[in-house]
């Protein structure tokens, strides 16, 4: 469709840099209002349910939205990595779980941690470097042999996407979503700013997989994820003049932006800083995990999860319940198991 839009001086390519910046802006204000994170969803404390009440009202406009657009014929998610019928279960597995306790020990998952770092938090910005490192040693590093040694051990599927109608999956899926959500505390306004988070999952996924989709120099359909991105954002910081930016690029220094701005418009822009050495080497710890663990999963909770789930695939769903486990028995661990009544440990 891009070539029917009438840029002369613009590529594909390129759009897609300005466009992931855009989409990343609006995740990263809405994020920043609504304090969105799966990782407040499933620790104890006393938000819990309305923190998971906005993250499964924007996954469930996130599945509606992803699968209209599938039935209008826009896009397709038969090429789509998510949809290899060689599942590489112990890679999913052991990922999933080796970030679900990464972002336990940081306090917040990645996604959450980079709108942070627009808001000023110094520990933010050291997990979001740190893992960005990681995640790209691990992709194209000294940590990749790991990941091609556990993606080695797969199960043949016959389909990789959930059985029977996607449009019932899908009404299934958004239908418990929201009935818990409506149930959450909430007041109908944050809902209503966590569907604009969940629409922006639709938006990606058309907007390069349809819109900006050309022939001639072709991209790949993508949406909101923040491992692939992060890596591409710190290599193309530091290299600029040697590799170009990309949609992953864009999309988090959008993220950056649009938190920045909204931190600064309600008043929550603050410096923070390690309280301690040991809490220090907690956040390296988690943030390595976060690293290793959403490449060997396929996305964090936003790429394997919010982003992932709309396409019906097991292997996200296997990752999304991957990183639910480990974050839980992190959780659990860290608190005592024997503590009738833990106190909640705030989140970042």
């Amino acid at each position: 469709m891009f070539e029917t839009l009438g840029f002369e001086t613009l590529t594909a390519p390129q759009a897609a840099i300005w466009f992931a910046l855009g989409l990343g802006v609006l995740f990263g204000a809405l994020a920043q209002v609504t304090r969105f994170c799966l990782r407040r969803a499933i620790v104890a404390g006393e938000d819990r349910r309305q923190a998971a009440g906005v993250w499964l009202t924007a996954l469930a406009v996130a599945v509606l939205g992803t699968q209209f657009a599938v039935a209008q014929g826009w896009i397709a998610f038969g090429d789509h990595r998510f949809m290899a019928t060689d599942l590489p279960v112990l890679a999913i597995v052991t990922g999933g779980v080796m970030f679900g306790i990464g972002m336990v020990l940081t306090r917040g998952c990645i996604s959450r941690l980079t709108v942070l770092s627009g808001a000023g938090n110094l520990r933010a910005i050291t997990v979001l470097l740190v893992f960005a490192l990681t995640a790209h040693a691990a992709l194209k590093g000294v940590l990749a042999p790991i990941r091609t040694a556990l993606a080695g051990h797969t199960v043949s599927l016959d389909s990789a996407a959930l059985p029977g109608a996607p449009a019932i999956w899908a009404g299934l899926i958004a239908v418990a979503a929201l009935a818990y959500a409506l149930r959450s505390g909430n007041r109908p306004g944050m809902l209503v700013l966590a569907g604009l988070i969940g629409a922006l999952v639709p938006i990606g996924y058309v907007g390069t997989g349809f819109v900006l989709y050309d022939d001639f120099d072709p991209i790949a359909m993508q949406s909101l994820s923040f491992t692939a991105p992060a890596a591409d954002g710190l290599f193309y910081a530091v290299a600029s003049t040697a590799v170009g930016a990309n949609f992953g690029a864009g999309l988090i220094g959008g993220v950056l932006i649009g938190a920045l701005l909204a931190a600064l418009l309600t008043g929550r822009f603050a410096w923070q800083s390690f309280d301690s050495p040991r809490q220090t080497g907690r956040y390296f710890a988690g943030a390595a995990l976060m690293g290793l663990g959403g490449v060997l999963a396929g996305g964090c909770t936003v790429g394997a999860g919010l982003a992932g789930v709309p396409t019906l695939s097991l292997a996200a769903l296997l990752a999304l319940a991957s990183i639910i486990g480990g974050g839980m028995v992190a959780d659990r661990v860290l608190r005592g198991a024997h503590q009738p009544k833990p106190q909640a440990m705030p989140a970042e």
